[in-house]
C-alpha cells in the first residue's frame, strides 16, 4: 500500500492495515489517528514511539497470535503470510533443527508460560536456536523486556514491508 493510500484510508481501514503488524489496539489507534504522515520515515518513527512501553496485557494480546518458531501457520491471513516469510531461515525439513526447536520451545514455555518470540527475519536457524538457549537463562523480568523489544522489531519490519513511499 502506498503511504498516500494509508493516509487517506478511513480510520477502520488504517487499523486493518496495522493490526497484522502488531495486534495492540492502542498502537494501531495512535498510528491511525496521527495520520497523515509526511513520509515513511515519519510513520516508522511514530510506530517506534507508540510501541514504548507496552503493558503486560498488550504483550499478552500480541503474543496470542504468534506461532512457535519452527511451526509455520497454514492460514492465508496477513499475519500468517508475514510469519511464514519471517521464518524462512528455518528449514522445517531439517529434523535436527526441528527437534532442537521443539525441545527449546517446550522448555521456554514451561519456564515463561508463553511461546518463544524472536524476530526471525534475517536470522538463520542456528542463530535462533542460540538465542533461544541463551534466553532460557534469563529472569522473567529480563525476558519480558526482550519480548517487548522483539514485538517492536517485528511490527516495524512488517509495517515497512506493507507501506511504501
Amino acid at each position: 500500500m502506498m503511504l498516500a493510500e494509508f493516509n487517506d484510508a478511513p480510520r477502520s481501514g488504517a487499523m486493518d492495515v496495522l493490526r497484522p503488524c502488531l495486534d495492540i489496539t492502542r498502537w494501531c489507534e495512535q498510528l491511525a489517528d496521527a495520520r497523515p504522515y509526511s513520509g515513511l520515515d515519519a510513520l516508522l518513527v511514530a510506530a517506534r514511539e507508540s510501541a514504548h512501553p507496552f503493558t503486560v496485557d498488550e504483550v499478552a494480546t500480541a503474543m496470542s497470535h504468534h506461532p512457535r518458531i519452527g511451526e509455520r501457520p497454514t492460514g492465508h491471513d496477513a499475519e500468517a503470510v508475514h510469519s511464514r516469510a519471517e521464518q524462512s531461515g528455518v528449514d522445517e525439513n531439517d529434523a535436527s533443527v526441528a527437534s532442537a526447536l521443539a525441545a527449546g520451545n517446550q522448555a521456554y514455555e514451561q519456564k515463561f508460560d508463553r511461546v518463544f518470540l524472536i524476530r526471525a527475519a534475517g536470522r538463520s536457524a542456528e542463530q535462533i536456536l542460540a538465542a533461544l538457549n541463551t534466553r532460557l537463562e534469563n529472569s522473567a523480568a529480563d525476558e519480558d523486556a526482550i519480548v517487548a523489544e522483539q514485538l517492536r522489531e517485528i511490527a516495524l519490519l512488517r509495517l515497512e514491508g506493507l507501506i511504501t513511499a
